[in-house]
């Protein structure tokens, strides 16, 4: 039997090379048992007149199905399903579950759903003016670079670390370039026994949590704070006392007293872009050795200060081994690596690398190992400097915008980043607001969620221009601005 052309079809707006989607097209055919062993597949002529695209493009996806088992060639007959192709599993399908068979909300508790969480469009991308947070941006990523990583990672040379079980370590050549050139330049000298790799910074984070604050212990966080954090510990069900940050961040005349953990965003505190003084931060550090508690430092954009040289990380001053510390590749490179770190004293790292063995074991060797040859080769030095050019200008653009069209600053920063934090007139819900922007192609992050629930003001927003072209910027100003305007 032979399988017509009109059989496959091409879908606007497919991924991947025209080569690829017919490779896809024949291959899932295959796997769902529409397309049978013997069966012989359209000629590359007719199949190509038929899609509209070229010969050698049907010829090469066929070969390339050949070479994978899926098809076989019959010289001058042609191309046929393959006898050794995958085989569909061969069962019916079970009936649909009968409603109301487990209460689920009896079962959870809905714990974890309940977490309010920072989100945006899956399609931001399609937004003309997207002032949102800590996306990657095409333009600006070293995809060629980055690509002969990966595909260096994939050799014969590297195959121990591309197939290998890490148990509980970590790719060794990732682990001595962090302390050797990463961690320097944070002003942290440590060694690869003190340095655990996490999937990004969030599980970072919830490691150290799970570490440090079993039931009945005192985490005091900054307000307004990052929100996967506050979920985080919400989820943990210790508890958590909100410390009001000022123009310098944390105040440690402010915390509590009784606290065991706790967590700051010292360097670029998050969202408000405030650095904390040298001196606030020895204060810091004063007031956990007497009290005895710990602190954990979250350094989520120390690349991009490009203002000013960055001042040196917390960890950096802790000479009490108080300080446990977190590093993400996320804002640097891209979020969808969620690759990061952490840095403390070797007990500790040793406790946390235990429960990540039972967590996860241990991030993609073969992300690790690309991460290492991107970063070793000098690719992640030019990638930081092409960014902090680009952020700087489009801050200069942002800034003169946001000052023609009479909008508030909140929180500038200092040293660069990646965003401003802003403040509208009080009567202004900027979730009405951003709900607004939306719908004329305006996206923006409404504040509320960065503050503890209680007396959360709902009138700050973050404005962040990461991931939009500086021609776009000023349009994009002078459309918040009016809609501003229109609320009154």
């Amino acid at each position: 039997m032979s399988i017509p052309p009109e059989t496959f079809f091409l879908a606007p707006g497919g991924s991947g090379t025209l080569q690829q989607r017919i490779q896809q097209m024949v291959a899932e055919g295959i796997l769902a048992g529409r397309f049978r062993p013997g069966e012989k597949l359209p000629s590359s002529r007719r199949l190509a007149a038929h899609l509209g695209v070229s010969r050698i493009t049907v010829t090469l996806a066929y070969t390339e199905l050949v070479s994978n088992d899926y098809l076989s060639a019959r010289g001058r007959s042609g191309y046929y399903v393959s006898e050794n192709a995958p085989q569909p599993p061969d069962f019916d399908r079970p009936p649909a579950p009968r409603e109301g068979g487990v209460d689920w909300g009896r079962v959870t508790g809905w714990r974890f759903a309940s977490l309010e969480l920072l989100s945006k469009p899956q399609d931001w991308r399609s937004y003309p003016y997207p002032f949102i947070y800590g996306q990657a941006d095409a333009t600006l990523f070293d995809h060629q670079n980055w690509r002969l990583s990966a595909l260096r990672a994939l050799g014969k040379r590297d195959f121990e670390a591309l197939t290998s079980d890490y148990y509980e370590r970590d790719d060794p050549m990732l682990i001595e370039y962090i302390v050797r050139s990463i961690l320097p330049r944070r002003g942290i000298d440590a060694r690869p026994e003190e340095v655990l790799l996490t999937m990004g910074a969030q599980n970072a984070l919830w490691l150290a949590a799970e570490v440090l604050l079993p039931e009945g212990r005192t985490a005091a966080v900054e307000n307004p704070c990052y929100p996967g954090l506050r979920a985080i510990l919400a989820a943990r069900g210790c508890q958590t006392v909100p410390v009001d940050v000022d123009e310098e961040g944390l105040p440690p005349d402010a915390l509590p007293e009784g606290v065991n953990v706790v967590f700051t965003t010292a360097s670029h505190h998050c969202p408000t872009n405030a650095t904390m003084p040298i001196g606030r931060r020895a204060a810091l550090l004063d007031r956990a050795a007497r009290e005895d508690f710990l602190i954990v430092e979250d350094d989520y954009e120390f690349e991009m200060s490009f203002l000013k040289a960055a001042s040196p990380s917390l960890k950096s001053l802790d000479r009490d081994g108080r300080v446990i510390y977190a590093g993400s590749f996320s804002k640097s490179l891209f979020p969808g690596l969620r690759l990061g770190y952490l840095v403390a004293p070797e007990p500790f790292i040793r406790e946390v690398r235990s429960l990540r063995a039972v967590q996860l074991r241990h991030p993609p060797g073969h992300i690790q190992r690309t991460a290492a040859y991107f970063l070793s080769l000098g690719h992640y030095d030019a990638q930081i400097n092409r960014m902090k050019a680009a952020y700087k200008r489009r801050r200069m653009i942002m800034e003169e915008a946001i000052g023609e069209h009479g909008l508030t600053l909140a929180g500038r920063g200092e040293f660069g980043g990646s965003s401003f934090w802003m403040q509208a007139p009080e009567h202004v819900d900027t979730e009405v607001l951003a709900r607004d922007l939306r719908a004329e192609g305006v996206l923006i992050e409404p504040g509320r969620i960065f503050f503890a629930r209680q007396h959360a003001p709902r009138n700050f927003y973050r404005l962040a221009y990461s991931s939009i072209a500086n021609a776009r910027i000023p349009d994009g100003i002078a459309r918040i601005a009016g809609a501003m305007r229109a609320m009154g």
